[in-house]
């Protein structure tokens, strides 16, 4: 009886491992394929304006962009762009979800109004605060300068990347709401009621019994908004496309730049290289993180 459970074990494993092949050599084709594409372009001389320079390159691709200041110039919008956004999302989203956790007349209208710029295509909303927000003549906001005696703000000119900031802040503010809110709602009232008891203020409350609450949630916002704001493209290319100079161009829009404009692919294709290298290393501290504060 034994040699036949044994049996059917053995059988029952062949067989899932058969029907699960076909999708798991799929995911690894969808996944390697372009890797190996793209680390290959990256030792090779192939640039679609010279058909006739071709050959293994060795490290000449990384060796030009390593000293192109364009490269830093572009990681270093990418962490400022980065690091401001999830400084916005994370502290907004979590006051609006303390906010928006408490009753009020006509709560869930507004929930979902918060909630409903993250739907928005970021193309719409990169033209939407270009033209209507953020127009220096025509805008809401140039409006709003004047109607108080203050001159128009160009912002695309003279605040180039605070304008990319805010943009994709507002896209991600609410997905950052979305997840804290939901986290909030399994906040324990009887705590909360207890240390209002004890004489616990709002403050007291918020620091002490919900920010540690949210804890958790507040890590996973982090590491999926990161992932996401690494490559963040269509903003940039609607509004200021890099410029002026290089001032919002991040390291996706560099590449970018490298493929499409100047036709380089071996020199493209070693950025993305350099941009899968800053992700996982990104990636590899967010899971710590993470991890750690599931332990805990």
């Amino acid at each position: 009886m034994n040699k036949t459970r044994a049996s059917g074990r053995t059988v029952g494993g062949l067989r899932t491992l058969s029907l699960q092949a076909p999708a798991v050599t799929l995911l690894l084709l969808w996944m390697i394929v372009p890797l190996g594409m793209t680390l290959w372009f990256s030792f090779q001389r192939y640039n679609l304006l010279m058909p006739g320079m071709t050959g293994f390159a060795g490290l000449e691709n990384y060796e030009y962009l390593l000293t192109d200041p364009a490269l830093w110039a572009a990681m270093g919008n990418t962490l400022l762009l980065v690091g401001w956004v999830l400084a916005i999302t994370v502290v907004g989203g979590t006051l609006l979800a303390v906010l928006f956790q408490q009753e009020f007349a006509g709560r869930g209208i507004a929930r979902v109004l918060a909630i409903s710029p993250f739907f928005v295509m970021p193309t719409v909303s990169a033209l939407v605060w270009k033209n209507m927000m953020m127009h220096p003549s025509n805008g809401v906001l140039a409006w709003l300068s004047e109607s108080i005696g203050l001159p128009a703000v160009d912002w695309f000119s003279s605040l180039p990347l605070t304008s990319i900031v805010i943009i994709v802040a507002w896209q991600w503010l609410p997905f950052a709401l979305l997840i804290l809110l939901t986290a909030m709602q399994s906040l324990d009232e009887d705590q909360v009621e207890a240390a209002r008891m004890d004489g616990a203020g709002p403050v007291a409350i918020f620091f002490f019994i919900t920010l540690p609450h949210l804890k958790r949630a507040i890590s996973v916002v982090i590491m999926i908004e990161m992932i996401f704001l690494l490559t963040i493209f269509a903003e940039i290319f609607v509004t200021t496309s890099g410029g002026p100079g290089l001032a919002t161009t991040n390291l996706a829009y560099l590449i970018y730049i490298r493929a499409l404009l100047d036709f380089d692919v071996g020199t493209a294709s070693a950025g993305g290289v350099i941009a899968i290298i800053l992700a996982n290393i990104v990636a590899i501290f967010l899971v710590r993180m993470v991890a750690k504060n599931l332990e805990d």
